[in-house]
């Protein structure tokens, strides 16, 4: 009898990074967040949906199997607070796909890029110290060091020059695996 050496574990060929529509997305999205948020850090309890969902566009990072959509893997959100001043919040990136290629940064490079195509000047986010460096090499730039929820967190800037404007959202972009062939 010949023994097979076991399959190595699948991973999904690429993510397609867009704005979430349809209720499974959406559902998703949220269920990850409360996920990242309540269960895996505790930063809230039991759920973490405040005022701003009420008015944020979400996005999504969407495993694709054979071509089709299985499984949201990452999420943020973006609002506009007051005419072209906009920030990113809830960055939320599934633990077991956190290092299968740039799902966190093609997040944020279709958020602030789609901000930008809807007339952003400024683009914010209040970044968990951990994640601060990702976000400098993304050309955000630090502006002031804070506590929220318990916990130390940088307010920063994006630097829009770096963000091309994005027309296409619900189209988005497409993050290859690092377990591509």
């Amino acid at each position: 009898m010949i023994e097979l050496a076991p399959a190595p574990p699948f991973v999904p060929c690429e993510f397609r990074v867009k704005w979430a529509h349809g209720d499974w997305e959406l559902d998703h999205a949220r269920r990850l967040r409360r996920a990242v948020f309540c269960v895996e850090q505790g930063v809230f309890v039991g759920d973490d949906t405040d005022d701003i969902d009420g008015h944020a566009q979400l996005l999504v990072a969407v495993a694709h199997v054979a071509g089709l959509p299985e499984q949201v893997v990452g999420t943020v959100r973006i609002h506009e607070e007051a005419p072209g001043r906009w920030w990113g919040s809830r960055l939320a990136v599934h633990a077991a796909f956190r290092h299968h290629g740039r799902i966190g940064a093609t997040l944020i490079r279709l958020a602030v890029g789609s901000a930008h195509a809807r007339g952003c000047h400024t683009f914010l986010a209040h970044v968990q110290a951990q994640n601060v460096p990702m976000f400098e090499k993304l050309a955000w730039t630090g502006l002031a060091d804070e506590v929220l929820h318990g916990r130390p967190h940088r307010l920063m800037q994006a630097d829009l020059t770096a963000y091309p404007p994005c027309h296409t959202p619900y189209a988005g972009h497409v993050a290859a695996s690092k377990g591509r062939p």
